[in-house]
This record gives structure tokens, sequence and C-alpha cells, in this order.
């Protein structure tokens, strides 16, 4: 076949116009090599494209490599980065089968890497060192297991705890609440609530024990208690006495003055995950804004930014834990719980104050 001809063939195969379009669909369908130059590249691969009569095609990069290509830079770290996720992912498997923790030096070297290696990969991929991951799964396991009504014992050892003492002193931290509580979904709990108004609508303030556990914000005052409902199911929600006022009007005070401090406590109840989110939410200051890439930076997880976004989506104090301010990375407003123009006027106070 002449050059001509040849070109005319690599013309009028689908998977050219694939390369052209550099379409991500592709990938995992084939490869293209380049004579020229001695590598292959995915469909998607952004490397400047070759002349048509320099391509091949092989449906696999063993092929290709079989061939005697070499995969491109970017190819390469696909490749490495697809392996090191299988790696991560049966880590991960084998946490949730264990009862107690593996050793980090025992995942690692089922992965094949160094402990350190290991370790910085699975945060990466996880978003949680493979301590807080087995701590996830271990709350996991046992509010399932509360929540299906069994026996607080037969949790405690379903979920990996080996003895009494261990579960008690580490349940009001999983849980956030004593685990006969969490049985009965919250039934012992004693939350007090109130709705007013502020200058962005109806607010519902609630507060457990520990402190300040919901501030709902929206346009129907009825739709706010009806949330607040479903998110402790069966506690005892007492509406607000006369001594009940204060609070509502500080929390009224910060949310219209939200450059200014919140001096109450917060009942925040979250995975560990989420928990990291909230704190580096409370971090940025007042005024400022970060964007989700940049959250995921700050707690270790540079690849988790749509978990983050989750996590400033589950957050229940509004203002008091401000995913207000996160915004996309071109720095345009991005979806917030209680509305996008709510989450403008905010910004526009903070930066005002």
């Amino acid at each position: 076949m002449d050059t001509l001809s040849k070109t005319i063939s690599i013309e009028d195969d689908p998977r050219w116009a694939a390369v052209m379009a550099r379409d991500p669909r592709a990938d995992g369908q084939f490869v293209y090599a380049v004579k020229t130059t001695g590598i292959y590249c995915t469909p998607s691969s952004l490397a400047r494209l070759p002349k048509p009569q320099n391509v091949e095609f092989f449906d696999t990069a063993e092929l290709a490599e079989a061939a005697g290509y070499r995969p491109s830079k970017r190819a390469s770290k696909d490749q490495s980065d697809a392996k090191h996720a299988v790696l991560i992912a049966a880590a991960c498997r084998q946490i949730e089968a264990s009862e107690t923790l593996p050793a980090l030096n025992s995942l690692a070297a089922g992965a094949g890497l160094s402990p350190f290696h290991f370790h910085r990969l699975f945060k990466a991929a996880t978003g949680l060192t493979p301590k807080a991951y087995a701590t996830a799964q271990r709350s996991r396991k046992l509010r399932a297991r509360l929540a299906d009504g069994g026996s607080v014992t037969d949790a405690l050892y379903d979920a990996g705890f080996n003895s009494n003492s261990r579960f008690y002193a580490s349940a009001d931290q999983l849980l956030g609440m004593k685990p006969t509580d969490y049985r009965a979904a919250g039934q012992n709990n004693d939350i007090r609530f109130a709705v007013g108004q502020c200058s962005l609508g109806a607010i519902l303030v609630a507060q457990s024990e520990r402190g300040i556990c919901a501030i709902l914000l929206g346009d129907d005052p009825h739709q706010l208690v009806c949330d607040l409902q479903d998110q402790f199911r069966k506690a005892n929600l007492i509406g607000a006495d006369r001594d009940f006022e204060q609070l509502i009007a500080s929390v009224v005070g910060f949310v219209e003055a939200p450059a200014k401090d919140l001096n109450l406590p917060l009942d925040i109840r979250g995975t560990a995950f989420q928990e990291r989110v909230w704190q580096a939410l409370r971090e940025i200051p007042a005024g400022r804004t970060a964007s989700y890439a940049e959250i995921a930076q700050r707690i270790g997880a540079p690849t988790s930014m749509r978990a983050v976004a989750q996590a400033c989506g589950a957050n229940r104090l509004a203002v008091a834990i401000p995913c207000h301010r996160v915004v996309r990375s071109d720095g345009n407003l991005s979806g917030y719980r209680w509305g996008v123009e709510r989450k403008r006027q905010l910004l526009e106070r903070e930066l005002n104050d």
C-alpha cells in the first residue's frame, strides 16, 4: 500500500476521528502509536497530533509494547495511576474485612510499596489515612448495627472492638451520643429549637446538650422544622422557651454580621472526612474564599474535590461552618445548600464588614 493510500485509510478509520477529538470515551478501547517517535498514547492524550501516515493503531497497550513501542509520559502515568488505584482498592477491602486495623507495614507490603509511599497514595486516593479509614468503617458498621436494633454488645464486637472499655472510650466520639441513645435514633436526646426571621429569610436554631447542632436557613419555616425532624428522627424536639430567645438573637446577629465570631459551643456530627473538611472551612478568614480544589489540598486529599463538595452539602450549621466561602476554581459561585443568592449576600456582608 503506498503512502497516499495508507493516509486515506487512517483518516477513514473512526479511531482517527477519536484521536483528533481527543475523546476520553475512547480510552481503554485502543491506543495509537507514532512511528517517528516510537511512543504510543491514549486517544485523549494532549500530545501534539502526529501525521496520519505515521500512526498505527493497537487494541491494547500490551500489543503496542510487543511491537516495540514505549508509553508516552502521560500514558505511563495513567497506567501507574490505574495500578495504584487497584492496589488501594484492595487495601480498602482488606481494612473493611479485618476485625482490627492491619499494620501499615502489612498493608504496604501487600501492595508492594514502601510504608511511606503507600500511606501517601492511600491518603491521596481516599482522603483519609489508613487509620482514619478504618475508624470511619468501624463507625459505619457500628451505626448500621445499632440502627438495626441490635444489642450494644453485639454491635461493639461486630464493629471490631475487643473489649467494652475500648468501645465506650471511643463510642461517644464515633456516634455523637451514647450508644443506647443512637440505637433509639436519638430517642433520649433533648433538642431545643426555635424558628425566627433574619434578613436571609426564616432561620431555625437547634441546641443539644453539647451545643448548637443545627442552623438552617430557608423560605418556609414549616419546612425547616421538617428538615430538623428528618435529621434527628427520634430525638425529643422541644420548642424553645423564653431563655432560648437570647441564643436565637446571638445566632441571628452572627448571620447578619458573619465576620464576627460565634462564641457558642457547636455540636458537630459527621464522618471523619466531613469533619476534616468542616475544620478547613472554619479556618478560611472572613471575607476570603477558597476553591473546592484548595480545600482538598489543605486536608491532604488533592483528588477529592467532589467529596469536599458533598461534605459542604452535608453541613447543617449554616454560617457557623462557613461553606459559603467555598467557590469554584474560576471564582464563580457554585451550589449552596441554602441557595446561591444567600451565599452571595453572606460573602458581600463579610467584604463590607
